[in-house]
């Protein structure tokens, strides 16, 4: 609520030049040359506006301020949301190299809570099973827990050499088909307010928390990080990421130190949605094929050194996209 309107007009006005000035280099040039700085500096000033124009809405004597504002931010959302998306057609490789890494970086304290909670939920599987073993079929999934790790890498090992002849098209389709679905249920989970998507996170790290210290306990380390780390140095984060949007989403339906109506919230965060959910998808792809066409044959096969330093190599240049994707593109 606005109690002093002058004060109110001195403070925001800046923020109006400055949108309006951007909007007249845009809608003069077909093609500018932004970096992704000035693009996310014009992005804030969209935001920034579009809060004014709600805290105005309800002084009728200021018809003039509100249709000024309201022109601002229908010029600003057709630029960021329709320009963008005609400019884009086609365009596939930028808005994968540009915008998906662009969107992470905007939502970053939803990125770092999605990995914390993940985090969290590995160390409670762990230290369950440490306290009580007895827990393991309980805590590990696909029948795990009717093996121990030894009788399991015997089994895999044995069975590489049948795996080698059978169908590894449908294979992958069936992993990127569950691991999609996986993914999308948890983004969709923000739809609860985001504690469907916390719990989610949660459960998943409390599965591989208790995975990893049950193999770790009975001496194979080396082999679970050569089965897991070639397609789950891409598979796991995006599952973080696929909980990152769904955070987004639950807290654009909270409302937490916004004052926009909940409509105007949802509508400001569903272009990013919609890229990470694309993003996540295109990870999710390369994920399947890598497990099953490289991460499912270990030694004497492929060396489960040559395995881990693949998946530790694709972990680090999936990190290095995301911080720094797209950083000297255009994004408008």
């Amino acid at each position: 609520m606005i109690l002093d309107l002058q004060r109110f007009l001195e403070t925001a006005r800046p923020v109006w030049t400055a949108l309006e000035k951007d909007l007249d280099y845009l809608e003069n040039d077909p093609d500018p040359a932004w970096d992704l700085a000035r693009t996310e500096q014009f992005y804030r000033l969209y935001q920034q506006t579009s809060a004014h124009l709600a805290e105005v809405r309800h002084l009728t004597a200021e018809r003039e301020l509100r249709g000024y504002l309201e022109q601002l931010v229908a010029r600003s959302y057709a630029r960021i949301y329709v320009r963008g998306k005609e400019k884009s057609r086609g365009r596939w490789w930028q808005w994968f190299t540009a915008a998906f890494p662009a969107a992470v970086r905007r939502h970053a304290m939803a990125g770092v809570l999605s990995v914390g909670l993940f985090l969290v939920g590995c160390l409670f599987g762990a230290v369950a099973l440490r306290i009580d073993p007895t827990a393991k079929g309980a805590l590990l999934p696909f029948g795990h827990g009717q093996q121990t790790p030894t009788e399991r890498v015997k089994k895999e090992m044995e069975d590489q050499g049948k795996k080698i002849s059978q169908a590894r098209g449908r294979f992958s389709a069936d992993l990127m088909t569950h691991n999609t679905r996986v993914a999308f249920f948890t983004l969709g989970l923000g739809m609860t307010w985001g504690l469907g998507t916390i719990v989610m996170l949660f459960y998943n790290g409390v599965i591989l928390g208790a995975v990893a210290l049950d193999y770790i306990v009975d001496g194979q380390l080396v082999f679970l990080m050569g089965w897991i780390l070639p397609h789950g140095s891409v598979e796991i984060p995006a599952i973080l990421l696929a909980g990152q949007a769904g955070l987004v989403l639950g807290h654009a339906l909270i409302g937490w130190g916004n004052r926009l109506p909940r409509r105007l919230r949802l509508r400001a965060v569903l272009p990013d949605m919609v890229t990470m959910a694309g993003g996540v998808a295109v990870l999710l792809v390369w994920a399947g094929i890598v497990e099953s066409f490289f991460s499912q044959y270990h030694e004497p096969v492929v060396p489960h050194a040559l395995k881990i330093a693949f998946g530790v190599v694709q972990l680090g240049a999936l990190t290095l996209f995301l911080w720094r994707g797209g950083a000297n593109e255009s994004a408008l």
